[in-house]
């Protein structure tokens, strides 16, 4: 089997391509702007806005799995979110006709379901709130309309998942367990907000097992259970770190919501990032809470939650990795 992965530089991308290197008569290339650190000799330059790179380098009837994205909750100027989200799934479907490709596999985002209701499933309502689901689902339209101009031939897989970590990278969950490692952490609001996370291990076990997957289209939010509350969530990673479990002081959302205005202000004026912002503020203190249908694909995580965070915080605090990669994703 012959796979692409496009924007496999980064950190699911690399766990991806760990796991296809285990595959026997796998072979694999990764098309990205950014060059892979782990699998140099796997790695070609294509950036998803040229669709010359594209068409140069995407291999004759591959599977494709697009996972190049821009994301962050400051990319500047937005038009990049345009640029790279919708124009790079156009340029995607424009060289996968040529190149005979039937396989497609986009991750997308529950972003798409903006600030969502409890429980939301893939019937949910599309209502983002940002450019960045807004742009994954103009996206998700795109690979529509491919896979319909061959339905009985083309097969897509459509995979939002909610926020993803582990070991090696750098995105809000990593800052929150900094946070949580530091004793520095500040509980902002009542903590019963539920969140919904995913592994990283668990994700790329899925996009592999979805290549199996008939023609047509198949679309799945992508959460391990359980949804922790974030005071549950607080305890658990005290008590891997042998401390209590107790929760201190609480900033009243009000006040964070206030301080991340402010901070916003700042990043205006002086052109810099910071990691608090009012969205992010938001997003903290919001329910973020899904539900999916892969069990009824058959699917099984192999790493439960509990075990996943558990890994996750010896690897990063525990333990001395100093030398290996990271990726920063937010």
């Amino acid at each position: 089997m012959k796979i692409d992965v496009i924007g496999g530089s980064g950190f699911i991308g690399t766990q991806l391509c760990q796991r296809f290197q285990k595959v026997p008569d796998t072979a694999f290339s990764i098309l990205d702007k950014a060059p892979s650190r782990t699998f140099p000799d796997h790695d070609v330059n294509a950036d998803v806005r040229s669709v010359e790179q594209l068409r140069h380098h995407m291999s004759e009837g591959a599977v494709v799995v697009n996972l190049a994205a821009e994301h962050r909750d400051d990319v500047r100027p937005l038009s990049l979110y345009d640029d790279v989200n919708v124009g790079g799934a156009k340029n995607i479907c424009t060289v996968a006709c040529e190149k005979s490709v039937n396989t497609i596999i986009f991750t997308s985002t529950v972003a798409t379901y903006g600030f969502a209701p409890v429980g939301t499933d893939e019937s949910g309502k599309i209502a983002p709130f940002n450019d960045y689901g807004r742009t994954k689902y103009e996206a998700e339209q795109i690979y529509n309309e491919w896979q319909a101009e061959a339905p009985d031939e083309r097969t897509l897989v459509i995979i939002r998942p909610t926020v993803v970590f582990g070991e090696q990278n750098r995105g809000n969950v990593y800052n929150l367990l900094r946070q949580i490692a530091s004793g520095r952490f500040m509980m902002v609001g009542h903590g019963n907000n539920r969140k919904s996370m995913a592994y990283v291990e668990n994700i790329v076990a899925f996009i592999e097992y979805s290549m199996s997957f008939k023609p047509g289209v198949h679309i799945y939010n992508f959460i391990d259970k359980p949804d922790f509350t974030m005071n549950a969530l607080v305890a658990r990673v005290n008590r891997i770190f042998g401390r209590s479990e107790k929760i201190g002081f609480r900033l009243p959302y009000w006040l964070g919501y206030l301080a991340g205005k402010g901070f916003d202000l700042a990043a205006a004026v002086t052109g810099k990032r910071f990691a608090i912002s009012s969205i992010r503020m938001k997003k903290f203190c919001a329910n973020s809470v899904y539900n999916t249908a892969i069990d009824e694909t058959g699917f099984v995580s192999p790493v439960p939650l509990e075990e996943a965070l558990e890994k996750t915080i010896r690897h990063e605090f525990l333990e001395d990795h100093s030398n290996e990669d990271v990726f920063y994703t937010e």
